[in-house]
């Protein structure tokens, strides 16, 4: 009776937040065309098709980080090494594919080193209980330090045409919008139907309940450092590839938008909530933003302003709606 009681409890609750996920998808999808509508009824130029297809394109290979940080988040952790990563596996891919290496083998081994750095991360932070932020916080300096010092901000050039991945395009579709689009679908799918993908909400919600559940709580975080390093090393091969030379750099502020497009795009910080698709639109969001401002003539400087006022804004809404929920309990 009692296991009666609690399924038939456990289904509003289910059904609640996931029409809270619906919802916030559902802002930002008005927004961005809302913006897009009322930018380009005052300016033509905003609303022709390669400035168009150039939002969705430019920050395509953040929307990929941010889906991994998503699912980094919804497990109730965070990885501000992503920049620094991105930056050191982008150099690594156009390293290889200069001294001869297949095009997609130079693709294929920054995404495996991205996946063995974040099983070094999520070792460190599952097995050993060191808290997220401070892991990755070392991995962050090991990482930018390590650039800085090997190739001191060198530039790679000469690479071959068919290295790069990010200028072709599919069936008429730019290469980059069908990763993002193709990836952020098959994310969504695996967290929503997958016993592991169910697992990262309830170790995120409550990861003591989520183990005498049984629930093997280490081995979800862990699987889930290790998706989120994948990730990174998708998004370093569309960044490598996007121009023709790969300066030797960490990408400057590229942790602050991969994480303001998942908080944004309605992932708790507390763990527990969001969807990945919620992050690919607001980061479709934060690139017509910046779009925008060229035209009106702002500054794009300004962008990191909004990134902060819209992450500030967010986690207020949910903490404020978590404080609600508790006290309806």
């Amino acid at each position: 009776m009692a296991a009666i009681t609690q399924s038939q409890t456990s289904r509003p609750a289910q059904s609640s937040r996931l029409m809270g996920w619906l919802s916030q998808e559902l802002i930002l999808a008005v927004i961005i065309v809302a913006l897009m509508t009322v930018v380009g009824l005052s300016y033509e130029r905003f609303r022709a098709p390669n400035n168009l297809w150039d939002i969705f394109q430019s920050n395509a290979y953040i929307a990929v980080a941010a889906v991994g940080m998503s699912i980094l988040i919804v497990s109730g952790n965070i990885d501000i090494s992503v920049g620094s990563l991105v930056g050191v596996l982008a150099i690594l891919s156009g390293t290889l594919v200069t001294s001869g290496v297949p095009a997609w083998l130079a693709w294929l081994i920054p995404i495996l080193v991205g996946a063995l750095v974040g099983a070094i991360n999520g070792f460190f932070v599952a097995y050993l209980r060191i808290p997220s932020i401070v892991v990755t916080l070392g991995m962050l300096s090991i990482l930018k330090g390590g650039l800085i010092i090997v190739l001191g901000g060198t530039t790679i050039y000469n690479m071959p045409p068919e290295f790069f991945l990010a200028q072709q395009t599919w069936l008429g579709v730019p290469s980059p919008v069908a990763l993002m689009i193709v990836i952020t679908i098959g994310a969504a799918l695996w967290m929503r139907y997958s016993s592991m993908g169910r697992s990262l909400y309830a170790v995120g919600g409550n990861a003591d309940a989520a183990r005498l559940s049984g629930i093997n709580a280490q081995r979800v975080v862990f699987n889930a450092f290790i998706i989120n390093g994948v990730m990174v090393g998708i998004c370093s091969v569309m960044y490598a590839t996007q121009f023709n030379s790969i300066q030797a750099s960490v990408p400057v502020g590229l942790e602050l938008q991969v994480i303001t497009s998942a908080v944004v795009g309605g992932v708790s910080i507390l763990g527990g909530t969001g969807t990945v698709i919620g992050s690919t639109l607001a980061t479709v969001l934060l690139s017509a933003i910046r779009s925008a401002m060229i035209f009106i003539g702002v500054s794009p400087y300004w962008l990191r302003a909004v990134q902060g006022v819209l992450i500030l804004i967010t986690v207020l809404v949910d903490i404020l709606r978590r404080r609600r929920v508790n006290q309806s309990r």
